[in-house]
């Protein structure tokens, strides 16, 4: 594989302004599908500030400052618990449900002399001696993790007020997985409207990053870099991150008000609801050692992911390729070089070694290559969102949103015409800025590309 850094424009895809709508009539199927594959009698779905995804994917709920709780039950019941906060936010909820105030879920210091205790209100809802209850959390236990005890990825005292309902704490299940599985999780596969949405988040989380690496030169703050971004108020999945320096380059921080240096190594990412970008690079016009040392190795990681990634391949398969490419240049996955995405930014991944399971239609995935091993000052990243899709889903996205399937199509051409990555037609690029590396920070308008 052959790559050549040059000159190369970005183009301008568009970026669509108004956010996609979500009817009611999916949340109301995802929670009857999450119901009826737990097979219990009750289902309870927790959510908090970082851990709200399994919620809003149920509800559109997303508790700004407290914890909340999803109930769902037979016939439909469905109840939503929370705090006092909550209750005025209540109106964003899609599905039919009854919204419970529970004000043991405020903050501390609120009133909490008008709702019962959340056992109270679980026991009004239904929950009783002989019931089976299953629990979704943030993520679950995988086999060979569990032990002789529960091991729920939720609250002990919602815990505790379940099993003191129930009687038995065999009955409460860890029921996460329905959800969160990498190939058989509900959460793994998107409607259409979904879709829709996720390509909104990513064309605008991509393009502020790419407002973010033009605006970086010598001199400035990363602050002000950052500033650059043009933020608009997306709800974000990530802390927006930017971190430089001839030292360790610690990507995950955030910026500080520390001036960029010529030479220095440059990470940048951030994230909306369905897409992340990732940058990494050098502060430099030109460097040569750099390129053939570095980025260039690298970039072979990335062209290897875009053609072995499509519908039905093995994520142990895909992991393999990728591995290969980067130990010519002595590189290798620092972590999993791809992940599902959805509202929370990493959902689950099958890229791993020995994986078997496959990539399919309806995922949302990142591609996600963190290099190893680096040395102080280096820092390589080229992360960006897609989305995979069968002919029977790309017919139905151009149907009902022609203008994101012609920006979709604009992307495709691109990667394949000018920075010659041969996808498949299953990928479908979501990034403003699809596959597009400039690793010299102070050239950006020079990007490696397929020979």
């Amino acid at each position: 594989m052959n790559i050549e850094w040059r000159k190369l424009e970005l183009p301008n895809f568009g970026i669509p302004e108004e956010m996609p709508e979500i009817p009611s009539s999916i949340y109301e199927e995802r929670c009857n599908k999450l119901y009826a594959k737990s097979e219990c009698d009750w289902v309870v779905v927790y959510g908090d500030r970082e851990h709200f995804a399994n919620l809003f994917y149920l509800t559109e709920f997303d508790p700004r400052f407290e914890e909340a709780v999803l109930v769902l039950g037979k016939d439909n019941q469905r109840y939503l618990l929370v705090g006092n906060e909550g209750m005025m936010y209540k109106s964003v909820v899609k599905p039919q449900l009854e919204t419970i105030l529970c004000q043991s879920f405020s903050l501390m210091g609120q009133d909490r002399s008008i709702s019962p205790r959340l056992d109270e209100i679980l026991k009004n809802i239904g929950l009783s001696s002989g019931n089976k209850v299953g629990v979704v959390g943030w993520k679950y236990l995988e086999d060979e993790e569990k032990q002789d005890f529960k091991g729920l990825f939720v609250p002990a005292y919602l815990v505790d007020c379940v099993e003191s309902l129930v009687k038995d704490s065999e009955a409460i299940v860890d029921v996460s997985s329905i959800l969160m599985h990498p190939t058989k999780g509900l959460r793994a596969y998107n409607e259409v409207e979904q879709i829709a949405v996720f390509e909104w988040a990513a064309t605008r989380a991509s393009a502020a990053l790419h407002r973010i690496v033009k605006g970086t030169q010598p001199g400035v703050s990363e602050l002000e870099a950052v500033s650059k971004m043009g933020y608009a108020g997306e709800p974000l999945t990530t802390y927006v991150m930017y971190a430089s320096g001839k030292n360790e380059i610690v990507g995950l921080r955030s910026p500080s008000a520390k001036k960029v240096e010529k030479g220095d190594g440059l990470f940048t990412a951030l994230g909306y609801r369905g897409g992340l970008s990732a940058r990494g690079g050098l502060v430099d016009s030109v460097n040569d050692e750099y390129l053939e040392k570095w980025a260039i190795p690298y970039y072979r990681g990335i062209a290897a992911w875009y053609e072995s990634v499509s519908v039905g391949v093995s994520g142990g398969d895909i992991y393999n390729h990728i591995s290969e490419e980067l130990a010519v240049g002595g590189l290798r996955p620092a972590l999993n070089p791809g992940h599902l995405t959805s509202s929370d930014e990493w959902l689950h991944t099958s890229f791993r070694p020995g994986s078997n399971e496959k990539v399919s239609s309806g995922m949302a995935i990142q591609c996600d290559i963190i290099p190893a091993p680096m040395e102080d000052g280096i820092v390589l990243n080229c992360e960006d969102s897609v989305f995979l899709a069968d002919q029977h889903l790309r017919d139905a996205i151009a149907k009902k949103y022609p203008d994101m399937w012609e920006r979709i199509k604009a992307r495709q051409k691109f990667m394949r015409g000018e920075l010659g990555l041969q996808i498949s037609d299953d990928i479908l690029p979501f990034s403003s800025t699809p596959g597009y590396y400039t690793p010299l920070i102070l050239s950006n308008d020079y990007a490696l590309t397929v020979k």
